[in-house]
């Protein structure tokens, strides 16, 4: 049978990448209106809605996907394309069943969480979300499907179709809720039947509804996603031909797929359900022991953040609780940035090591976890690191005018240095579910998690640490889970690693960029005119752009000339025969 043409590791990986810049842009002009609109404590609702979501949703769909791409990358590998097309079929049943349980789980989970963190207020974003589980468990069929044909389009495109939607309506119906809630405010009128007598009150009042509104963005983006997988599908199919078909063995039964998707799964399910716990935990336990600190000594907390406090108004303590982690919100946004794409490596990876692993290929395999964690280098130690040191501008930039800016500003640097670990996590994680090794996530997860949420409970219940004190946990909690997968990867596979090309090139890469941006940065600062501090483009902000355009070009030269850019990462790129050979003329390639 004829070879189909399928996308290479970093090919599809550029693809899901390019989607999830795409996606991320949009997050940031999702974002910067919504915490305009919403203000801090608005904020504080839409994340705690969140963050209940969140692991309902990853449980409903996990496993299935994962287990899907598996499957029909292993069947693809050995010629059963009927069992590849029969395996589409069942996963579509079992995960219209997950949705469903998965809606109903979170409609009853509502109240208990709402209750339990204080904030009763977050329910109405809670059911205005909850729809969109029913849809992602569905869509996932498609993606996962699509992912173990190496043709990560589909996926991409409807990505990038459920953050526009996202953005559309989200910030809409944002706009429009406070905008009403406000007039109503400066009428004399009551703002859902309570009157309100200061505007920071009236803003307190409509927060809850603007953060419903703003979430209502996302319900609609996965419905929009969903429509456009179902209309790709009919319209593109799966491009098997004819002759494929006939020249495959027959199917095997419904019951063995049905058991290998399931025995793929459970594990899948686990780890997911073990890390969502761990996150949903962890947003409580940040709430609950801030709430905690505040009662041990309230007066230090206001003074450590006075200027931020009195600009965004009085706030009582639970107020101030649900304002802190707003903040603390707000920094995680960026934490998750670099992550977001560097996982998409690891997904790419999985049908490449899965075919590799079931035809025994030890040189793919080797050469796809060495190109998978180079490229998570090369994207998240620079990046982290120059981020770590513009991170007052580009939030001044982003988010001028909240006043919980100062707060963020700390714990967005502190994640910045050490992006480089937490994008390694995933990735790890995802080669090691492609070699079909699924219990040592799990394992690593379990021993992470408990750390997590020991290190929260100590630190972020003390008054000087406060909502500082969840950094510690997050850092130790990605940087074991990519340690152990990573040791146990190397054993179970016994590849060995080349440390220097993969960690070492790239960290000196980075430190030379990172240089170039500090001193950049600090001369730029003394020779460009402040202008207006207050304006959200001054010369700080302008300094930091320019000094970020500088160490770009430092870190493109520096990877020529030390040559940390593999053959084998070119040749996978479109076109990647040609750049090579070029790269190759000037001893540009490693």
């Amino acid at each position: 049978m004829p070879q189909k043409k399928k996308q290479s590791l970093l090919n599809g990986a550029m693809i899901l990448l390019v989607s999830t810049l795409i996606v991320k842009f949009i997050g940031i002009f999702y974002k910067i209106p919504l915490n305009n609109y919403l203000d801090t404590v608005g904020r504080g609702y839409f994340g705690s809605a969140f963050n209940l979501y969140v692991p309902i949703y990853s449980i409903s769909m996990a496993g299935l996907p994962m287990a899907i791409t598996k499957l029909v990358s292993q069947n693809i590998a050995l010629g059963r394309i009927k069992d590849v097309r029969k395996i589409f079929r069942i996963a579509k049943r079992l995960f219209l069943l997950t949705g469903i349980a998965g809606t109903i789980i979170l409609l009853a989970l509502a109240y208990p969480y709402a209750k339990s963190i204080g904030s009763l207020q977050t329910l109405p974003a809670i059911f205005i979300v909850t729809p969109s589980i029913f849809f992602c468990c569905i869509m996932s069929t498609y993606r996962g499907y699509y992912a173990g044909l190496r043709n990560m389009s589909p996926s991409a495109m409807s990505q990038v179709w459920e953050a526009v939607a996202k953005f559309a309506v989200g910030i809409i119906l944002a706009k429009w809720v406070m905008d009403y809630c406000m007039g109503r405010y400066e009428a004399g009128l009551a703002i859902f039947g309570k009157i309100a007598v200061t505007e920071s009150e009236a803003m307190s009042i409509a927060a809850p509804y603007g953060a419903a509104a703003a979430i209502a963005g996302v319900t609609m983006g996965t419905v929009v996603a969903y429509v456009y997988l179902v209309i790709y599908h009919r319209f593109k199919g799966n491009t098997f031909t004819r002759a494929e078909i006939i020249a495959s063995p027959p199917p095997a039964s419904n019951k063995r797929i049905l058991r290998a998707l399931i025995s793929i799964a459970i594990p899948v399910v686990a780890t997911t359900f073990i890390m969502n716990l761990t996150n949903l935990i962890d947003a409580w336990s940040i709430q609950f022991r801030l709430q905690s600190a505040i009662a041990q000594d309230g007066e230090l907390i206001r003074q450590m953040y006075q200027a931020s406090l009195a600009k965004a108004g009085i706030l009582p303590d639970d107020k101030l609780k649900i304002y802190l982690y707003g903040a603390y919100e707000m920094a995680v946004d960026f934490k998750n940035l670099l992550p977001s794409l560097t996982a998409t490596l690891g997904i790419s990876a999985i049908p490449v090591l899965s075919e590799a692993w079931t035809l025994k290929n030890r040189k793919a395999i080797r050469s796809t976890v060495e190109s998978v964690i180079r490229v998570s280098m090369l994207i998240a130690m620079p990046a982290g690191f120059v981020m770590a040191i513009v991170t007052e501008p580009i939030l001044m930039l982003l988010y001028k005018g909240i006043s919980s800016v100062p707060i963020t500003v700390p714990i967005m640097m502190a994640y910045s240095w050490s992006a480089f670990m937490l994008s390694l996590s995933q990735p790890m994680t995802s080669m090691m579910q492609g070699i079909g090794r699924m219990d040592i996530p799990l394992r690593s997860l379990i021993i992470a998690s408990g750390l997590k949420i020991g290190l929260n409970y100590v630190l972020v219940g003390i008054p000087k640490y406060n909502v500082n004190g969840a950094i510690a946990g997050s850092i130790t909690f990605f940087s074991l889970i990519a340690i152990i997968n990573l040791f146990y990867f190397i054993k179970e596979t016994k590849t060995r690693i080349n440390i220097t090309s993969v960690f070492l090139k790239p960290l000196f890469c980075s430190v030379l960029m990172a240089a170039g941006t500090y001193s950049s940065f600090g001369l730029l600062k003394k020779v460009i005119p402040m202008g207006n501090p207050d304006a959200r483009i001054n010369g700080i902000t302008v300094s930091a752009v320019i000094s970020v355009a500088i160490s770009i070009i430092i870190y493109a030269l520096a990877l020529l000339f030390t040559k940390t850019i593999a053959k084998y990462d070119v040749l996978m790129l479109p076109k990647g025969e040609k750049i090579a050979k070029t790269l190759e003329k000037f001893g540009f390639i490693g």
